[in-house]
This record gives structure tokens, C-alpha cells and sequence, in this order.
């Protein structure tokens, strides 16, 4: 077991009683003209900026307006909208009416969206425009309790009666109009709501895929969240009124975790990037203090480097590499413990200044103290290279239902290939089976259920089992080496089920089996065995039996995500059956034995993927 709560109360306090709503209110009161969040630059280049006051000021109309549209507490909200100012207003403005919040991802198809709907009750939900409109009316007419539709983008919310399914469509504007004229009338009503909120109420939802694919609404509590940002603020600190970026979806934990909560705690100012692709380009911009990525993010930046190396100049490309060499030596001292001599602290602090700093300032890396990546594992390849041009990147692991990260790397306490120790004040231990259990005051309040109630899933000692399975060592790090739970995530962060998948393909009479693969890839791929009695084994290559398994796919991926949609697959001949080792006697997927006996096949199918990987 590791984790203790020793230094917990060195933290502790910045916390203590403490909601978002509330440190929104101190950030506005005492550093009201700093500046909060940046958007992204438009065509001709120019940034809209909102400081703190004034990104308050806007929550608390759009909270207003939300109160005057009959969104009461506990009411759930959901959010589909990219990462743009309006995005915080909302989620704010909804904390500051006792509501929960709930961002879901944009990618979602339209058989989700009316589950995550209809399962979550919303009276309310906000959507950023035309194609998010589109991509909802299909199941407006099947949500009694949903009231009100609002649209960021004013143009596109005029929707007439018969597509509006007897929903009333409202501006975002109007939202804020509304509310600012009860917040001037009854400014006294608004403060004495906000002020009722409890830190052990919640904060926010996500949803979350289980093994089964129906997603899970995970509730966490101010609490929960503000814990998170402080523990990890002590263990790997940055500075005060940070620079951040925020490009991942803010319905993925590690963005809501950082550039909404985190961001308050440490009065941050965060620039938008709403397109993943761009955040490159972004953190020259922004020089951030501090940076999570998930793997292909970190793979991005290395393979660029190396990119640029091939075409440099030989005396340029061999100066790289030596300081590069001393650098890792360096690191690798530290990392067993050992003292670095002096010469050699020397020369790394000479090669860094005439050669590897300005190479970070290229990056915009130049001012990254914490570098974390998460979500998957990043390969040690990456993580060495980074390490040798003094990007700190560490290792962090842990999940929505744990507010962010569980265990973390830090610079005085770092191993590579692990994830980590446990923050302070969190508790982790293994099971008979390796599972890893999590105990602590980041662990989510329960699941949503249908009627509004919330189940806790943590046993009768506040453990929280994790479904992933690792390794303790004798110094309390943590390695993850599988996962119990049937669980893509991919190098994109992405967590997909991939039995829901897999249900989906084999819904065609002429699909046997089907297994999805994608963990740490940046797509999913399929293995696809014939029905015997559809199509008999020599029929993997005819035209109709091609023809068959591509009809599978298609109706599969209109029933999916596109994070989750199948974008390569092969034929094999089969069969799978117990006695050949791929499926159990129920007919379940051995996924390590069809991993390891179809390596080759599984490999070919991404060989040329990498650059398409980019666009996803």
C-alpha cells in the first residue's frame, strides 16, 4: 500500500471550505484585472481576452438567466460546444446556480447523445451551433424533460416550431440579457444562492465508458476537484497566475481538471485552442508553465524535433546529440539517486544554454516546468528523448472517477515506465489479482442513476476499484500492466469499449466474430472472422464475402462515434473456437491470445496509418 497524510495540512487549507464558485469570487475580487482566458485567434489574428472580473461578471448573468429558464438545483446541464469563452461562462454559470454541469464529446452519434440525454434528464442543454442542432434534433421529440435548447451561435438559433419538437430555442445572448437584468434587480438572491453551495456537493458530470459501452456518469464534487489541483500543486508546483493552454475537450477529466478548476486555484489565464491539432503552433504562442498531453501529443513534438535534426547541419545535428547525451546522463544519475558531478552539472548547464534552451523556445517549451503525460502510456522512447531536451515529462495516472490523476511522477520523485506515486492524502493498493484499488478524497461522489440519484461504487472501506491491474514497488511506485476491465484507450486518450463495437459488427449475419483493437493506436482497427455458416473459410477473399464484411462495417460506424468508428480492418479465415484458443466456452474474446498470435496482421493494418493518425 503507499500513500500517507503526511503533508496533506501543508495544502490542505487552500481548500479548506472552499467551491469553484467561490474562489471565482475571490480570483474576480482580488485579482479582478489579470487576465483569465484567452480565446483563439480569428482570421485576421487578433484574440478576445476576458479577465477575471469580467468572466465572472458574465457566469453569474448566464447563471441568472439559466435560474430564470427553471433550472433549479441538482438540475443537470449538458454543454456540446467547442473550447471557446462561452464554454466557461456556461459551466460556471450553471455551478453558480447549484446545477451539474456536464460537457459531452462533440464525436458523439446521434444513438449516444439520446442515451447520455434522456439518462441524464437535462431541462437544459447548450449547444454551440448549426451542427450541433442538426446532430440533436433527431431526438428532441424523445426528451420530455428537456425544456430548453441554448445556441451560442445567434444565427443558427432560429429554429422553427415543427424542428424544434416543442423546445424553445434561445440565443446565448438573450441567456445573458435575461440574467443580467435579475442579477442587477436581485443581486442580493444570486450571492445568497452561490454562497449556500457545499464543497461536498457536486461540481461537475462526465460521462465515461464502461466495459459494457453504456457510458457512466461519473459526479464529482467540488471537493474532489479542488484536492486534485492542490495536491498536485504541492507535490509539482508551478507558479502563481500561470500561462496554460487548454486544447483538449472539456469533456475529457484531465482538461476540466486543469483549465477549470486547476485554473481558479492558481488565478490562471488560459488560452483556447479549439482544434488539438493547432496546439503545436499554440505553445509558441503561449509558452506555458506547464503542459498534459496525452502520448500522441508528446509523439508529435519528439518526431518533430528528430524531423528537423535529419535536414539540420551536420556540426548543428552532432551538437544536439552531445548535448542531448550529456543531458540524459544527467537524468539518469538523478533518477537512480546519485549524485551528478560537478563538471558534469557543468557541462549539461553549458550544452543547455547554447543548444537545448533555444531549441525549447522553438517548441514554446522554453518555460514548462511540469510536463505530464496521461491517459496512456507514452513510450519510454519518448519519454528519454523529451528528458534529454529538458522537457521534465513525467508519467501521471488515474481516471474521471478520480478527479484527474491519482499517482504522479514529480521531479523529486521520478521513475520511468511508471506512473507514479500517489498524491498525498491517497491511498493506493493491489488486489489478490493485481487490480489497483484507490482510496481518498479525490474519488468521485457515485454514478448518476436515471432518477436523478447518485450511487457510490466505492466498497465499505471507501476503496474504489480501479479495473486496471499493476505492479507496487518497494518505494511505492506504481506500474500499470493491463487492464481488467475490457477498455480501449487510445493514443489519443480516447476511452473506447470496444465490446460495444464488437456488438455491433456482429449484428451482421455474416460476421462470426469481430475483435476491435486500438489501445495506445491512434485508430481502432478490426480483426473480423466469417460466419461458417454464411461464408465457409475459403470465402475470406470472394467479392461477396468482402462485400458483406464492408456492409458490417458501414452500419456499424453509423452507430458509433467517430473516436469509436472502425477505420481499417482484415478478414481472417478463422475459425475462432475454444479448442483454437481465441475464445473461451462462453464465446468470449481471449484478447492477449488474439493480441500476440495476430501481432503481424494487427501491425500491417496501422503501417501507413501515422500520418492519417494526425487528423483524428
Amino acid at each position: 500500500m503507499t500513500g500517507t497524510a503526511h503533508a496533506v495540512e501543508d495544502f490542505i487549507a487552500a481548500v479548506e471550505g472552499q467551491t469553484v464558485p467561490s474562489l471565482v469570487e475571490r480570483n474576480a475580487t482580488e485579482f479582478g484585472e489579470r487576465p483569465a482566458i484567452t480565446g483563439a485567434p480569428g482570421a485576421d489574428g487578433t484574440t478576445v481576452t476576458l479577465t477575471w472580473a469580467e468572466l465572472r461578471q458574465r457566469s453569474a448573468e448566464f447563471s441568472e438567466g439559466l435560474v430564470a429558464l427553471g433550472l433549479e438545483p441538482g438540475d443537470r446541464l449538458l454543454t456540446m460546444m467547442s473550447t471557446r469563452p462561452e464554454h466557461w461562462i456556461t459551466d460556471y454559470g450553471a455551478q453558480y446556480a447549484r446545477a451539474i454541469p456536464c460537457t459531452v464529446y462533440a464525436t458523439l452519434s446521434t444513438d449516444q447523445i439520446g442515451f447520455v440525454a434522456s439518462h441524464s434528464a437535462a431541462p437544459v442543454i447548450v449547444l454551440e451551433g448549426r451542427e450541433e442542432i442538426e446532430r440533436w434534433q433527431p431526438v428532441l421529440a424523445d426528451l420530455p424533460e428537456l425544456r430548453h435548447v441554448i445556441v451560442v451561435e445567434e444565427a443558427d438559433s432560429a429554429v422553427g416550431p415543427e424542428a424544434a419538437h416543442g423546445k424553445q430555442f434561445l440565443p446565448f445572448s438573450a441567456v445573458l440579457a435575461i440574467g443580467r437584468e435579475r442579477l442587477e434587480a436581485h443581486h442580493g438572491v444570486f450571492e445568497q444562492r452561490w454562497r449556500q453551495i457545499k464543497p461536498e456537493e457536486p461540481v461537475g458530470m462526465m460521462y465515461t465508458s464502461g466495459t459494457t459501452g453504456d457510458p457512466k456518469g461519473v459526479v464529482l464534487s467540488h471537493y474532489n476537484v479542488l484536492y486534485e489541483a492542490a495536491a498536485t500543486d504541492h507535490v509539482a508546483p508551478i507558479e502563481d497566475f500561470p500561462e496554460t493552454v487548454a486544447y483538449l475537450p472539456l469533456a475529457h477529466i484531465a482538461e476540466r481538471e486543469l483549465s477549470l478548476y486547476g485554473s481558479v486555484l492558481k488565478v490562471a489565464h488560459v488560452h483556447l485552442c479549439p482544434d488539438p491539432r493547432q496546439v503545436i503552433g499554440a505553445l509558441g504562442r503561449v509558452r506555458p508553465c506547464s503542459l498534459f498531453g496525452v502520448p500522441r501529443v508528446w509523439e508529435k513534438i519528439a518526431a518533430g524535433v528528430q524531423g528537423l535534426l535529419k535536414t539540420a547541419e551536420p556540426a548543428q545535428r552532432e551538437a544536439f546529440e552531445r548535448a542531448h547525451a550529456l543531458t540524459l546522463e544527467a537524468v539518469d544519475l538523478q533518477l537512480a539517486g546519485k549524485q551528478i558531478p560537478e563538471d558534469l552539472a557543468e557541462a549539461v548547464a553549458q550544452a543547455d544554454r547554447t543548444v537545448l534552451a533555444p531549441a525549447r523556445a522553438l517548441l514554446g517549451l522554453d518555460k514548462t516546468t511540469r510536463a505530464t503525460s496521461g491517459a496512456a502510456p507514452v513510450s519510454v522512447a519518448t519519454l528519454r528523448f523529451l528528458n534529454g531536451l529538458g522537457v521534465p515529462l513525467m508519467e501521471v495516472w488515474g481516471m474521471s472517477e478520480t478527479s484527474g490523476a491519482a499517482t504522479v511522477c514529480t521531479p523529486e520523485a521520478n521513475r520511468i515506465a511508471t506512473v507514479g506515486k500517489a498524491l498525498p492524502g491517497v491511498e493506493v493498493k493491489l488486489g489478490e489479482d493485481g487490480e489497483v484499488f484507490v482510496r481518498g478524497p479525490i474519488l468521485l461522489s457515485g454514478y448518476l442513476r436515471p432518477d436523478g440519484t447518485v450511487a457510490s461504487p466505492l466498497d465499505a472501506d471507501g476503496w474504489l476499484a480501479t479495473g486496471d491491474v499493476g505492479t507496487l514497488d518497494a518505494d511505492g511506485f506504481l506500474t500499470i500492466t493491463d487492464r481488467k476491465k475490457e477498455l480501449i484507450i487510445t493514443s489519443g486518450g480516447k476511452n473506447i469499449a470496444p465490446t460495444l463495437i464488437e456488438s455491433h459488427l456482429t449484428t451482421h449475419p455474416a460476421v462470426g466474430f469481430a475483435a476491435a483493437i486500438g489501445d495506445r493506436r491512434p485508430y481502432v482497427t478490426a480483426l473480423i472472422v466469417l460466419d461458417p455458416e454464411v461464408f465457409p473459410a475459403d470465402a475470406t477473399h470472394s467479392p461477396e464475402a468482402r462485400a458483406a464484411v464492408q456492409q458490417a462495417v458501414t452500419n456499424a460506424n453509423a452507430k458509433l462515434s467517430r473516436a469509436e468508428q472502425v477505420k481499417k480492418y482484415t478478414i481472417l479465415a478463422g475459425p475462432w473456437t475454444p479448442e483454437t484458443g481465441e475464445v473461451t466456452p462462453k464465446l468470449s474474446l481471449r484478447r492477449r491470445v488474439i493480441a500476440e498470435r495476430y501481432a503481424q496482421v494487427i501491425n500491417d493494418m496501422y503501417a501507413g496509418l501515422e500520418a492519417e493518425g494526425d487528423q483524428a
